[in-house]
């Protein structure tokens, strides 16, 4: 699938998150969805896909506390893998970074190239 189809399915299937999870209750602010590949390498994340905006980072909240552990994110991480399936054809995997080797709750992706 090529990148572009790949990050019109990103697109849409936050605007899905982002319902959901004003639908349970919580607040959301936006962090990091683009990143350069400069960046990102000093950062330490090359290859990242905030780089093809397949990523985005979300910052939540819950009667205007900011909520930083990565459990806290679990119904919505659980949420996203969930809209994996078959697009056009093809497996499209959603990627919840608490399930990371080091967990980053608050990171929403689409795999492309073995990149989470």
């Amino acid at each position: 699938m090529k990148l572009g189809r790949k990050q019109e399915l990103f697109t849409q299937a936050l605007a899905l998150l982002l319902q959901f999870a004003a639908f349970r209750g919580f607040e959301v602010r936006m962090g990091q969805v683009e990143r350069s590949k400069t960046e990102a390498k000093r950062l330490g994340f090359e290859g990242s896909n905030h780089t093809r905006r397949l990523a985005a980072d979300l910052n939540l909240f819950r009667g205007g506390e900011f909520l930083t552990r990565s459990e806290d994110h679990r119904i919505l991480g659980e949420y996203w893998e969930g809209l994996s399936g078959d697009f056009d054809g093809e497996r499209v995997t959603f990627c919840w970074g608490g399930r990371f080797s080091r967990p980053d709750g608050n990171h929403y992706s689409i795999e492309h190239k073995g990149m989470k």
